[in-house]
């Protein structure tokens, strides 16, 4: 989240006035993350969370995203709901971007989750799967294998600017990820971004999973092993073993894991590394003038697919066999 568009007062008037939310209190910018603008609404009604999209979203696909989270909290999911305006709607135009509000969760983000934590998110990330069964729509992963070439395009000749030799590093990576890659394991709904950021906690349990605008259809197993890149590694960038087998187990406890699930894991960690050392990549070549953002530096998930490449079983990532 972050803050690329500014919002007028007279704009967000007229924006709310289909809304049953009162008048405005307060608007404030988020400044994190990298995609979207997003604001801390107050109004008579109480907290929401206004957002802009920008960036990677693509208009088509936010009746996925709004309509996801209306069916996962309807089968009880903590996440956030979109509001709807008197005629039922959940998008609008602000600032001549796509923007809609949606609920605001209490609790807060980890910057050190411990075990614990990890497991609360392994029984938050199974259950998110189970019940985004049946939802009715569908949307590719557009950040999936086939699309890493086209992605490292644009930033291959200042690649070696942030890292020598990471042109060629990338190149080999991906030469390996396309002969490599696991075929035909479950899938469905997944999060696919479910950094400590996106998790809030109350109390040490999760209160909420929030930011829903990567979700797509993909493997299970794949979400699983993005958490595992995001929770599991420590500041020195070593692999905490004990927070990765308590994410693991606690998520087969909720969701049964397959052996070919269990097999595949360490190459979808290589590949999960990759894509957000890449998304990265072309984020810290490209942040917009002016904007109210922090961009992450990709040396971080270059470390941990340099790790993946040395990975020899699912033992290695905590997984038992």
């Amino acid at each position: 989240m972050a803050v690329y568009t500014e919002v007028t007062d007279e704009d967000l008037v007229a924006f709310l006035a289909p809304y049953d939310l009162g008048p405005v209190l307060s608007l404030k910018g988020i400044a994190e993350g990298v995609e979207n603008s997003n604001f801390l609404l107050h109004t008579g009604a109480g907290a929401f969370i206004l957002t802009l999209y920008e960036k990677r979203v693509d208009e088509a696909d936010l009746p996925f995203f709004l309509g996801l989270m209306d069916h996962l909290a309807a089968r009880g999911l903590r996440c956030p709901q979109p509001v709807k305006t008197r005629a039922g709607k959940a998008l609008g135009t602000l600032a001549g971007r796509p923007a809609a509000i949606v609920t605001f969760l209490e609790g807060l983000s980890l910057r050190r989750p411990a075990r614990g934590h990890c497991e609360a998110l392994g029984a938050a990330l199974a259950d998110f799967h189970r019940l985004g069964e049946g939802f009715a729509l569908t949307r590719r992963n557009s950040l999936s294998l086939a699309d890493w070439p086209a992605l490292f395009e644009p930033a291959r000749a200042r690649a070696d600017s942030v890292s020598a030799g990471l042109t060629a590093f990338v190149d080999a990576e991906l030469r390996f990820l396309q002969a490599h890659w696991p075929q035909g394991l479950p899938h469905g709904i997944i999060h696919a971004d479910l950094f400590p950021d996106n998790v809030l906690f109350l109390n040490d349990e999760v209160s909420g999973l929030i930011d829903f605008y990567f979700a797509c259809a993909d493997a299970y197993a794949y979400d699983l092993v993005i958490c595992l890149n995001a929770w599991c590694f420590e500041p020195d960038g070593s692999y905490n073993m004990t927070k990765g087998r308590g994410l693991i187990e606690s998520y087969r406890a909720h969701r049964p894991l397959s052996a070919a699930e269990i097999d595949a894991l360490p190459i979808l960690a290589r590949g999960a590394a990759l894509r957000f050392a890449l998304t990265r990549l072309v984020d810290w070549l490209n942040v917009p003038p002016g904007a109210l953002v922090r961009p992450k530096d990709p040396a971080e998930y270059v470390a941990k697919l340099r790790f993946h490449q040395l990975v020899e079983s699912p033992r290695d990532l905590g997984a038992s066999v």
